[in-house]
């Protein structure tokens, strides 16, 4: 599932553990800050053959998967 996939990403990236990361946990609450958020877009991207242009919008895990959902080719 896309969401699995994102997570393991995202504690990959911030040490943290996979438990600690639900759709509706922020960025903010994990302890991302710019640097984290930019590597965690850049692996997404890379892994997903996409192209995040609105980071500032993503504020939520579910805002990632959603915005990787509607743009990755099916």
């Amino acid at each position: 599932m896309l969401f699995e996939e994102i997570r393991e990403v995202i504690c990959e990236q911030l040490g943290i553990e996979k438990e600690e990361v639900t759709l509706e946990t922020t960025f903010d609450e994990l302890g991302a800050d710019s640097l984290d958020l930019f590597q965690i877009v850049i692996e997404l991207e890379e892994k997903y053959e996409i192209q995040i242009e609105e980071v500032e919008n993503l504020k939520t895990i579910n805002d990632a998967v959603e915005y990787v959902k509607s743009h990755k080719e099916n």
